[in-house]
């Protein structure tokens, strides 16, 4: 049994329809059930139900974006940075193997070299370096108190995209931006992100950190090119001049623009298609956000 800690968000809700339609058994828990912020409350329910392994898909990421954050400082830390501190001491005394999702967002640009980060490059875009959006922050300072921890993997998923129709994803969003910044990313195909994730645990691959991103690295412009090539949204967006001009306008709070190295992944035996092919396949699949727990 897999137990999912945030199971109701939109990472969560995924976790659910993708294990529902591998037959694979779960529990999903809200803090409405189990107050599981509690290490009390959390370690009684890890030492009643001995799940074989747990997922901490709970965290604050904002609404509508990361913006929200920097009005709600408190729940946003609370969520990001002490939450998987919780997870991780209750994990650790009842032997509990875990996953905990993290972003890419504590990164910003790419290698001297013009390569991706990977795992062993120290976050650049946190509070130490004083550049970041506070949501950005609370997520390295999340690994930093994880960095000890056993028999926990951490998983950085970049800006999620799928061929749901839904406001967190990606693609959603550029089809609805009247102006936009273009800029180049790593991308994270929802279902390839969950299934990777799901098979680290089923391989026994070694705990630690994986960027899980589809290979590779894409430019706003060559999103709206293969939208526009869907037939989905032909509408041709306007785009800010500069960084300083969306910063300047359209922003309160610096964005995570980065490339990651999906290669520590790839080398456990698990891949995930190209970026651009990822795209392509979840625009020609196109449907409205599906209901329930299947896929």
């Amino acid at each position: 049994m897999i137990t999912i800690l945030g199971g109701q968000g939109y990472i969560g809700s995924a976790y659910c329809r993708y294990l529902a339609s591998r037959d694979i058994p779960f529990r999903s828990l809200s803090r409405a059930q189990i107050d599981y912020s509690d290490k009390g409350t959390l370690l009684r329910f890890l030492r009643e139900t001995r799940p074989e392994f747990l997922i901490n898909a709970a965290g604050y990421t904002g609404i509508p974006n990361v913006d929200a954050c920097e009005e709600n400082k408190a729940a946003c830390h609370f969520g990001n940075a002490v939450l998987p501190g919780i997870v991780s001491e209750a994990c650790t005394l009842t032997a509990t193997p875990w996953g905990h999702l993290s972003s890419g967002c504590i990164f910003t640009g790419k290698r001297a070299a013009g390569s991706g980060f990977n795992e062993a490059d120290p976050p650049n875009f946190t509070v130490k370096q004083n550049n970041c959006s506070y949501y950005s922050g609370t997520k390295a300072l999340g690994e930093e108190i994880l960095s000890t921890a056993t028999d926990c993997f951490i998983w950085r998923l970049r800006i999620p995209f799928d061929e749901y129709d839904h406001s967190r994803n990606y693609l959603s969003k550029m089809m609805r931006s009247s102006k936009i910044l273009d800029v180049e990313n790593s991308l994270s195909h929802l279902r390839d992100f969950i299934s990777a994730t799901i098979a680290c645990w089923e391989r026994r691959v070694p705990f630690g950190t994986y960027n899980v991103t589809n290979p590779g690295s894409v430019t706003t412009r060559e999103v709206i090119a293969l939208i526009q090539k869907s037939g989905i949204c032909l509408r041709e967006p306007a785009y800010f001049a500069s960084i300083a001009e969306f910063m300047a306008t359209a922003a309160r709070t610096p964005r995570s623009n980065c490339v990651l190295d999906s290669g520590k992944l790839l080398a456990t035996g698990i891949s995930l298609p190209e970026v651009h092919e990822a795209l392509g396949t979840a625009l020609s699949n196109w449907r409205q956000e599906p209901v329930g727990n299947l896929l």
